[in-house]
């Protein structure tokens, strides 16, 4: 479906990169939310050259991005301090990330 080897599903499965659900078999089952994110890690390795290690930091660094945006536009709407905390915290779960401590 993917073109790709088992193998590298395996070991994508094994770097934490995908989580595909099991059956009582221990077939796995990939959503399609999971094919979509084996797909981009497919461009990002094949097409960007990215190493293994770059693509998990970058999906990490995506998913600290998809827990602000809420924050950001809830900031716009209001002033809350706790939305203010959440927006610290998670920028400087970024900067962290990134070795900017």
């Amino acid at each position: 479906m993917l073109g790709m080897h088992p193998q590298t599903l395996r070991k994508y499965e094994r770097l934490g990169l995908v989580q595909p659900t099991r059956t009582i078999g221990s077939m796995r089952l990939y959503s399609h939310d999971e094919l979509e994110r084996i797909k981009l890690i497919k461009r990002l390795v094949d097409e960007a050259g990215i190493n293994l290690a770059g693509v998990q930091r970058l999906l990490s660094i995506a998913e600290i991005v998809q827990r602000l945006r809420p924050l950001v536009r809830d900031d716009a709407r209001s002033s809350s301090r706790d939305t203010k905390r959440r927006m610290t915290q998670e920028l400087d779960e970024l900067s962290r990330m990134l070795g900017f401590d």
